[in-house]
Order: structure tokens, then C-alpha cells, then sequence
């Protein structure tokens, strides 16, 4: 008997020592994360939910987060303030989207002319950039996360052919971030609209343009009915990051194992959000192309004004803002860095391919 009690407690203590302590171990959390975009963007809207699966299976369902749509907690653009306030744990939107607040936000995301994924993945993370914007974000009360990437952009749509600069003048687009502020320049009335108002907005003749995403999302959004033409590049977002947003408070709360799921989570759902859209993109374009999309490089003379405005804008508020300046001369030095690099090691390579696979 005393033999068969002593295998019997063996067996449960190894059970014991088999099951996940974490959850145990560590405080059960419930938070709520509002997201900026649209349900039925399964690739933006559901870098969020990396994010919180990620995070649940770590904990072992000790930490969860839901994400919600924009609007069932808190309207799209608002985000940044509701999570600054604690009204919600976190949330998932683009430090773009609040520029008005502080140009310096822009960094976050992206500046036109800017760096690509890779490089705004890397100099966030590598080369300073969040150290440099940690001030910009702590002062809103938030704690930044790089946790989602597009990719490049497209340039937008239009109703009407954008062949010269006059063309530019008067026309009512939609466009986030200080890409506005470098149209305007060219005489173009910025809005910046929530991603799924942009839809009817352009159905209705309030806006004559937008700028969203790319191929994929713009084809889910249904762009392509309501206008003809679909401009490339997309010089005001060469590779986004989106932010997971955390209340500063909550996050200097959190045990630094929790801390350390959510950078880690993050960072899956950044890069796996970017390779998605790159699987996706080609053939959604070749789908519009195939229904009467109009395809259309910018003209190079509105390029090289867009590319000068950006240069005077940036100068402009760097006159402005000296926080903006610092941070804007350590982004443009790693980009012109990278700009060199790139040509060396990859751009050649990527001219010769295209050459070489082009039709005969």
C-alpha cells in the first residue's frame, strides 16, 4: 500500500511540474484595444489580433487583450487620446494620424520620401528611433510598440488624370499624415478622413482623391468603382509602421515578463503583416488592372515638386520645433545611409532582374 501511495504521489508531482506555472504565477489582465481599421482588413486590422493571440498563448491565457473596430469603443481617430487618458488599456492605430498634435509624431510611422519597411523597422528599433521618440510619446501619456507594416503604398486614386502640376491645384485628397502637408504645397486641399470613411466620401463627391493602403485593402475597400485612376509611387509612405499604443501607466505597471511578450508579439505581427501584403498586393493590382483600374506613374515633374515641398516642409518645421529638427536630422542621416547601401547591395541587383525578366 505504502508502495502504491508513494508511485501515486510521484506521478501527481510530475503532473504538477508538467503543468504551465505562468498563469499561476502571474496576475490575470483584461485589456481592450480599439484598432483604427476596418474589420474587413484582415491583414492591418489583424495585426492586432497577432498581437493578442501571441500574447494569450505566452501567458497561457493569463493576459488577454480584444480587439475591437473602429468606433465600438472608441472612433478611429481618437485612439491616441484614449489610450493617453486610460479611458482603454492599448490600442492599435498610426502615430501619423495625430501629426497635428506634434509633427514629431510622424516619425512613428512615416515621412514622405522616407525609408521602406526594413529601414523604419530598423531604425526604430536599432539605430535610436524609439529612443528619440520615447519623450514625444511619454508626454501623451503612451508607450509605443512597432507592431504593423504595409509595406510601400500606392500613390492613390483619382477621379481625373493627374498629367501637370495644375492638375494638382484645388484637388480635394484624402491623405494622412504630413504627406498632406506636402501636397498642399502643390495646391492640394488635404483631408484626412478614417479608412472607412474614405469610401463614401469618395462615392459623394466630397473628396476628389485618396490615398490608403495598396492593391489588396484598396480592392476590399471597393476604390476602384468610385475612381479611374491609380497613381504610383506611393512617395508619402514608403514603409509604414503602425503602433500598438500602451497607457504609460499600464505599461510601467506590467510585470516585465508581459512587457516582454507584447515587444515580442509585436515585432512577429510587424513583419508578418508586411510580408502578407507583399504575397497579396501583385495579383489584387493585376484584378483592378482586369476591371478598368487605369494604372499611372506620377508625372516626373509633380515627383520632383512633391520631392522639394518635403524638403521645404521639413526645414519649415524644423525651424519650428527643435525636437522635430533633432529627430528629423538622425532619421535623414540613417536614410541617406541607407539610400547608399541599398544602391550598392540591392537596388542593382533588383534593375538587372527586371531587365532581365522583362517581356521580349
Amino acid at each position: 500500500m505504502q508502495r502504491r501511495h508513494l508511485v501515486a504521489g510521484t506521478a501527481a508531482g510530475a503532473a504538477a511540474l508538467a503543468t504551465p506555472l505562468l498563469a499561476s504565477a502571474q496576475p490575470r489582465l483584461r485589456w481592450r484595444c480599439p484598432n483604427s481599421f476596418p474589420r474587413t482588413l484582415d491583414t492591418l486590422y489583424g495585426a492586432a489580433e497577432i498581437v493578442a493571440r501571441r500574447v494569450r498563448e505566452m501567458s497561457d491565457g493569463a493576459f488577454e487583450i480584444t480587439v475591437s473596430g473602429p468606433g465600438e469603443v472608441v472612433p478611429a481617430l481618437q485612439i491616441l487620446d484614449a489610450v493617453g487618458q486610460g479611458s482603454v488599456e492599448c490600442g492599435f492605430t498610426s502615430a501619423l494620424f495625430y501629426f497635428g498634435k506634434d509633427p514629431s509624431f510622424a516619425f512613428g510611422s512615416a515621412l514622405p520620401f522616407g525609408l521602406n519597411s526594413r529601414q523604419n523597422f530598423a531604425w526604430l528599433n536599432y539605430a535610436g528611433g524609439r529612443d528619440l521618440l520615447k519623450d514625444v510619446f511619454a508626454e501623451a501619456n503612451i508607450w509605443q510598440i512597432p507592431a504593423g507594416c504595409t509595406g510601400a503604398q500606392m500613390g492613390g486614386w483619382s477621379k481625373k488624370d493627374l498629367r501637370t502640376l495644375d492638375d494638382m491645384k484645388g484637388l480635394k485628397f484624402r491623405i494622412a499624415g504630413l504627406g498632406g502637408s506636402v501636397m498642399q504645397k502643390l495646391g492640394v486641399v488635404p483631408q484626412q478622413i478614417a479608412p472607412s470613411d474614405i469610401y463614401p466620401a469618395l462615392e459623394r463627391g466630397v473628396i476628389d482623391g485618396a490615398e490608403y493602403i495598396g492593391p489588396y485593402d484598396d480592392e476590399k475597400l471597393g476604390f476602384g468603382r468610385v475612381a479611374k485612376f491609380y497613381y504610383y509611387p506611393g512617395f508619402q509612405e514608403a514603409g509604414p509602421n503602425t503602433d500598438f499604443m500602451v497607457n504609460l501607466k499600464a505599461w510601467e505597471a506590467l510585470p516585465k515578463a508581459y512587457q516582454g511578450m507584447l515587444e515580442t508579439a509585436c515585432a512577429e505581427a510587424y513583419h508578418a503583416t508586411a510580408a502578407k501584403y507583399d504575397v497579396a498586393n501583385p495579383p489584387a493590382l493585376r484584378r483592378l488592372v482586369a476591371q478598368g483600374t487605369q494604372l499611372r506613374p506620377y508625372p516626373r515633374e509633380i515627383m520632383q515638386a512633391l520631392y522639394k515641398a518635403s524638403q521645404e516642409l521639413y526645414a519649415e518645421i524644423g525651424a519650428q520645433n527643435a525636437r522635430f529638427k533633432k529627430v528629423h536630422e538622425h532619421w535623414d542621416r540613417f536614410r541617406v545611409e541607407q539610400v547608399q547601401w541599398f544602391r550598392v547591395a540591392e537596388d542593382s541587383l533588383a534593375n538587372f532582374q527586371a531587365v532581365a525578366t522583362a517581356p521580349r
